[in-house]
């Protein structure tokens, strides 16, 4: 699995998993506990992760989509 991205803001992280289910490419959001027990300070970004075989694709999806990546 590789990370296509990381943010504090849930409402990327949403979207994102969106656009990426609407593509059919499987996503994971890691560290989603680890941001609900820092509370609601918004510190601790989540990572969302894809396929290696499905990375550029994925990557693609969601700069079309007005995301940024870093990386």
């Amino acid at each position: 699995m590789k990370q296509l991205l990381r943010s504090t803001d849930i409402t990327v992280i949403a979207f994102a998993r969106a656009l990426l289910q609407g593509e059919d490419i499987d996503c994971f959001e890691m560290d989603v506990n680890m941001s609900v027990l820092e509370g609601s300070i918004g510190i601790l970004p989540r990572r969302l992760m894809v396929r290696a075989e499905d990375y550029d694709r994925a990557l693609r999806t969601i700069r079309d989509n007005g995301i940024d990546v870093d990386g």
